[in-house]
């Protein structure tokens, strides 16, 4: 009885609302008004528009809450077992001494984004929808490409700019899309429709800028990675920076490291193919001129055969020739010979007679002479010894 009157005297008396108003008090002073909190959600609902979660770290546990107002402008909604990044505050029901934490952001956690990413690139993968034979190439001198990406946004900067110094014939068709946070559903449906417009395009792009890998999550959909991988045009994805991979750079025709990258990698160089089209015109203008030279020293060999065989010049050769053969046989003819003092002589019958052998006397013969010819009668014949 003396014990209880002493602490009594010693000890402060509360009743249960002073008790709760005074921790609700201690804990808004002793803690920090925002933090971090890393956690896994085991269990996850809507509640009149207000999204509860339970959040452990496998050890302990805590009650957190987003209010709708808050949670209509979240990006990422978790599911159960995702593990997640909060920024929030303390908050406690001094009615009920409850604490919870009220959130103001949620984000996934890598490790929540890299088993999206395993568990859709596996799934996708054993369908065939990565194979390399499915990759169509990207046309050499695009006509016009649709670029898919944020509107306004450093990403379309970049694009536009280089694209205007590459390759300004190619037509350029912006349409907005969002490019992060719980946007599945529309990306799926802009991609679906633009499936089905008459845009006369070559290829799309689909770039988003730099940004933590958790940020990129919403490339990791399936359904987002599905109609990429089914689109009618080759599809180029330039996502993040050079180090991010996400499913729908997998199953695109083609992925670039960066946005500026993938319109690098689809559009020609403005300058390699001027400095491209300046050779070819030197070879071209080259191959002209010694095309031109060969036919012309063909023609000046034509020109010098047909003269050198000429109708005229074949004449003239021939009445040479004749006339040389006619001055040849003039000079052997007979009657340079008969002129020269050589007589021919025949038998009455006309046959010459060329052997003394031929002849007997009395035989009657005609001798030749240049200017007349007598006829002698054989009275003697004499033989040369041989």
């Amino acid at each position: 009885m003396t014990y209880l009157k002493t602490a009594k005297q010693s000890l402060t008396t509360y009743s249960v609302k002073e008790l709760n108003e005074s921790i609700g008090l201690l804990l808004s002073r002793g803690f920090a008004p925002k933090f971090i909190l890393k956690a896994t959600v085991s269990k996850s609902q809507i509640k009149k528009g207000h999204l509860w979660l339970t959040l452990t770290d496998g050890k302990a546990s805590v009650d957190g809450v987003a209010w709708s107002s808050t949670r209509k402008s979240l990006k990422f909604l978790p599911k159960q077992d995702d593990g997640v990044v909060i920024i929030g505050k303390l908050n406690f029901w001094e009615s009920q001494a409850r604490v919870s934490v009220q959130v103001f952001d949620i984000r996934p956690s890598i490790s929540t984004v890299l088993k999206k990413f395993e568990i859709v690139k596996s799934k996708l993968f054993k369908e065939g929808l990565m194979d390399d034979a499915l990759r169509r190439k990207i046309p050499k001198y695009p006509h016009s490409i649709a670029i898919l990406t944020s509107v306004p946004s450093s990403a379309l900067a970049d694009i536009l700019r280089t694209s205007k110094e590459r390759w300004p014939l190619t037509k350029l068709q912006i349409i907005p899309i969002p490019v992060q946070g719980n946007n599945e559903n529309q990306l799926k449906l802009i991609l679906s429709d633009l499936k089905k417009t008459k845009l006369k395009l070559d290829a799309i792009v689909i770039a988003r800028g730099g940004g933590s890998r958790e940020d990129l999550m919403l490339f990791d959909s399936e359904g987002v990675a599905r109609e990429i991988a089914t689109f009618p045009i080759p599809v180029i994805t330039g996502i993040g920076h050079e180090d991010d991979l996400t499913v729908s750079d997998l199953v695109a025709d083609h992925r670039s490291a960066t946005p500026t990258a993938a319109i690098v990698d689809l559009l020609p160089s403005r300058e390699i193919e001027k400095n491209k089209f300046l050779q070819n015109k030197k070879i071209l203008k080259d191959y002209l001129k010694l095309f031109f030279q060969n036919k012309k020293n063909f023609l000046l060999t034509k020109k010098s055969f047909f003269q050198s065989h000429s109708p005229r010049l074949l004449i003239k050769n021939k009445r040479t020739k004749i006339n040389y053969m006619y001055e040849l046989l003039n000079a052997l003819s007979p009657q340079k010979l008969l002129k020269r003092g050589f007589t021919l002589v025949s038998d009455d019958s006309g046959n010459t007679i060329y052997s003394v052998k031929k002849i007997k006397e009395k035989d009657k013969l005609l001798v030749q002479f240049c200017d007349g010819n007598i006829t002698v009668e054989v009275n003697s014949l004499n033989y040369d010894k041989i």
